[in-house]
């Protein structure tokens, strides 16, 4: 890092990546996010070069779109800050008042005497050249200060973005993505569901209009956040944009005493001038390189064996044994029991919250199960929901003040099941203290942590909101757990993908992706996901022949090919499924498991192609192999599908392409060879003609 001759102007730098920030007006300001600039920049140019005439029936001096922009700076656009003491010190105006530089990060401290205010922003340039950056409010007046919005440092977008991209979807139709212009006025996307939802995931991206998956302009942003959420992006009248992120914050749920802090989840951000491809591989190299992920570098991430699909609620020990064989039998590696085990649970009507093993299903516990499964080779793993409670169950009727609950407002119907108020102690002790006596009394390796409903009445104990105190509970829990059983895996479950960010993915070790295990559904669900998420912690399974939400039914050749570039695993009845789709699954877990290492830590390449078709390219760390996915969902509007152009190989090297997914492939002529790594990228290979609900998987090995 260093600073320029210019007077207030800080710069960061990554590999290609370059951010500076300027103190303009007394506030801090992003001068610059982009490519990485000359080591020698004069950058005060910057300033220099953004410098704007006065307008006609504007300010004299235009206000600075700042890290957060304030009513006391005479800010017409969306503020990043919404105080005040009863009513008043409503328009604060922090000036900077110090900076600390350290290697890769910058520290700007505010302050605000008259209104009792410091903002402390934190920015870091980190792996990936990954932006994190985050908003401290400190209360620094005598009095309460209500806090209303707090939004994470506001980072502008240049003139020539004029694309956004959301994500939005449902209940198995999550990380839909949805384009559209960047217009003047606001792009605003708010969640008031308690958890991260289906329907609102926090990113978005932005792009150039001519920007593809390789090329031009894209910017990425997260927000590191499991709960309520506020995403904007605000295009002013002057030209000028900002994007802002933050907690959506409700009624009075902060509050802070003279001395108390608030600091905002953090915001992930990245920008490349390599197309969407650049921010999707910037945040998977982010979220490798943090301290959490190294647990999953330690062992080959085992295939999976689910029995929801399998046996739903019908769970009987003998049947789950032979269940057990014969998924070892196909080269499973971890046996998952789902829901279903525990005291009172027939169906979702009662029992959750009593985490006891229900003897009037196994009248010897766990162990002669957890034994058999582990026999077999295989870690064990188990369901738990812990947030909830059925109004049916002991810890229900002992503790009916312990839900999350706006009285004299009825609870909404939802599953059978309210939320327990994690925000409070006692609730967090308890919970801890159930989940923890079963990690101690069995070997349990994995824990599916499933939150099956909204938070639709988020009050707490004090009759104040309480939606952000409980994510902050849930949060310690976790963290507690994995304090003190680190070996236990934990997969962050929410009727699918609806608690899937960072700040879980902090604390687990994989997310469930949906709740559909339809291939094709999975498709784009999975190539959604993967704009944030590496394919290691995307959970994906090979489920029955007719998907139980779609009614769809798929070749077990189409559902190995969906399943095996996630965190693969198996949910379905393998007693009922035939012999030669239980040979052909073993096969395709065979093939995963060849190609495991390369799955879990390669670079993963979103192909362009035609409408009706997906296609990516997972190539190695050292680039030495490659496997290209390719499946037709319905059949293209020519006679063939237009040529297929990859990504991410050595232009100079020679490669062999071989078929490797079905066996035997009858066209395998078509995808066969050995090519020049240029030519496929910029001329492209001529995929065969195939049936909808097809899929091949292409190997590829430079010589």
């Amino acid at each position: 890092m260093a600073s320029s001759s210019e007077p207030g102007c800080f710069r960061l730098d990554g590999e290609a990546v370059t951010l500076v920030v300027a103190i303009v007006q007394d506030l801090p300001t992003i001068a610059w996010w982009g490519p990485r600039l000359p080591d020698d920049c004069d950058l005060g140019q910057l300033l220099r070069l953004a410098a704007r005439a006065e307008a006609p029936a504007s300010p004299a001096i235009e206000p600075v779109l700042a890290l957060t922009p304030q009513a006391g700076q005479g800010w017409i656009g969306r503020p990043g800050l919404a105080v005040h003491r009863d009513g008043k010190d409503w328009a604060p105006l922090a000036r900077v008042t110090g900076i600390g530089e350290a290697p890769g990060r910058i520290a700007i401290t505010s302050h605000d005497a008259a209104h009792g205010i410091t903002l402390e922003h934190a920015l870091h340039l980190g792996a990936g050249d990954v932006l994190v950056a985050t908003t401290r409010l400190t209360n620094a007046g005598r009095t309460v200060l209500t806090v209303d919005d707090l939004v994470a440092p506001l980072l502008p977008l240049p003139t020539h973005v004029d694309r956004i991209i959301g994500f939005e979807g449902r209940w198995a139709g999550e990380f839909a993505t949805r384009t559209q212009p960047r217009h003047p006025g606001i792009w605003l996307r708010e969640n008031r569901r308690g958890r991260t939802s289906h329907d609102a995931f926090p990113g978005l991206m932005a792009t150039a209009a001519d920007t593809g998956e390789a090329s031009g302009a894209a910017y990425g942003f997260h927000l590191g956040w499991s709960g309520n959420h506020r995403l904007f992006v605000e295009t002013l009248a002057d030209g000028r944009a900002q994007i802002g992120m933050g907690e959506l914050l409700l009624p009075g749920e902060v509050r802070l005493a003279p001395g108390e802090s608030l600091t905002t989840p953090p915001l992930f951000a990245a920008v490349s001038e390599a197309g969407l491809g650049g921010v999707a591989l910037a945040f998977h190299r982010y979220l490798r390189a943090r301290p959490e992920h190294a647990r999953l570098r330690a062992k080959p991430r085992p295939v999976h064996f689910n029995s929801w699909e399998a046996v739903y609620f019908d769970q009987d020990p003998a049947a789950l044994m032979a269940m057990a064989t014969r998924a070892a039998g196909v080269g499973v590696e971890r046996f998952v029991l789902d829901d279903g085990w525990f005291r009172g649970r027939r169906s979702d009507r009662a029992g959750l919250g009593d985490w006891t093993v229900d003897p009037a299903v196994y009248p010897q516990g766990l162990a002669p199960l957890i034994d058999h499964v582990r026999g077999l080779g295989m870690e064990f793993g188990l369901w738990v929901e812990p947030e909830m409670v059925n109004p049916d169950s002991d810890l229900y009727r002992e503790h009916p003040d312990w839900v999350l609950a706006a009285p004299p407002a009825p609870q909404l119907a939802f599953r059978h099941q309210l939320v327990l108020d994690f925000g409070r102690a006692a609730v967090r002790e308890h919970i801890f203290a159930a989940i923890d006596a079963l990690l101690r009394e069995h070997p349990i390796a994995y824990l599916k942590w499933d939150m099956n409903r909204d938070v639709n009445h988020p009050g707490g104990a004090d009759g104040r909101a309480g939606a952000r105190a409980h994510v902050l509970g849930v949060h310690a829990v976790l963290d507690r757990l994995r304090a003190a059983h680190p070996a236990v895996e934990i997969e962050s479950c929410a009727s699918g993908g609806g608690r899937a960010d960072f700040a879980m993915l902090a604390r687990t070790d994989r997310i469930w992706t949906s709740d559909s295990n339809d291939a094709l559904d999975r498709l784009a669900i999975q190539a959604g996901f993967a704009r944030f998420f590496p394919p290691e912690v995307m959970g994906a399974h090979v489920g029955p022949a007719t998907c139980h939400i779609t009614r769809r039914r798929m070749s077990m050749a189409l559902r190995v090919a969906s399943a095996m570039f996630g965190h693969m695993g198996v949910e379905l009845d393998l007693a009922a499924a035939n012999a030669d789709d239980v040979a052909e699954l073993a096969r395709g877990i065979a093939l995963h498991k060849q190609h495991r290492a390369l799955i879990h830590g390669g670079r993963r390449h979103h192909l362009e192609t035609m409408a009706g078709i997906y296609a990516f390219l997972l190539v190695g760390a050292d680039g030495r192999e490659a496997l290209l996915s390719y499946t037709v969902v319905i059949e293209p509007g020519g006679i063939f599908p237009d040529r297929l152009r990859l990504a991410g190989l050595d232009p100079d090297a020679d490669y062999r392409l071989a078929p490797v997914w079905p066996q035997p492939c009858s066209d395998a002529a078509a995808l066969a060879g050995v090519y020049r790594g240029a030519l496929l990228m910029q001329a492209g290979l001529q995929p065969p003609r195939l049936a909808p609900a097809t899929a091949r998987i292409v190997h590829l090995e430079r010589l």
